[in-house]
């Protein structure tokens, strides 16, 4: 895994309604990478799905697993799962995590190679990576499914040992 601060050249035009923490210039998020023979390949895209839903699940934050199509995905990805959490005042999902197989593509620029131990044959290993979850997105969910009446937002279970055992953000009045 590596920790990337990311950013985006066209920050803020994508879409008119994507402003402030949505698509801002930069973006921080946790990366994850697999490299694993090719008979393999496929259940290792489904552990790196589930671990990026299983932070999501973890939030409790609403949210849905889609599959790209092939013009969606860029030209190295065979296939690309993206984990996206539902924006309330934006009335739409937001994707905060991307799984991608690369099967033998990256393997092949990068000449990542292995030896059978029967056959002694060398092969192309396969490449995966899936982004962990990207900070900026998932911040605003968190308070607008989290909000309450009063305007104070309860703090997800898991997150409350990180705020003082705190289990709500109350507003200052």
């Amino acid at each position: 895994f590596a920790y990337t601060p990311c950013y985006r050249k066209e920050a803020g035009s994508h879409r008119a309604d994507e402003r402030g923490m949505i698509r801002g210039h930069q973006f921080n998020k946790i990366e994850m990478f697999q490299y694993t023979l090719p008979e393999l390949s496929e259940g290792a895209f489904e552990e790196l799905v589930n671990k990026a839903e299983r932070l999501v699940r973890g939030l409790g934050l609403h949210h849905q697993v889609s599959k790209l199509a092939a013009q969606d995905c860029s030209a190295s990805m065979g296939k690309t799962y993206d984990i996206e959490i539902w924006i309330p005042s934006m009335n739409d999902y937001k994707e905060v995590s991307s799984c991608s197989n690369a099967y033998d593509y990256q393997a092949r620029r990068g000449n990542i190679r292995f030896r059978r131990k029967n056959s002694r044959k060398i092969e192309l290993a396969h490449t995966l990576n899936a982004s962990g979850l990207a900070t900026s997105r998932v911040l605003p969910a968190i308070v607008e499914q989290y909000q309450q009446q009063d305007g104070s937002v309860i703090i997800p279970e898991v997150l409350r040992k990180w705020m003082g055992g705190r289990d709500r953000l109350i507003p200052k009045k």
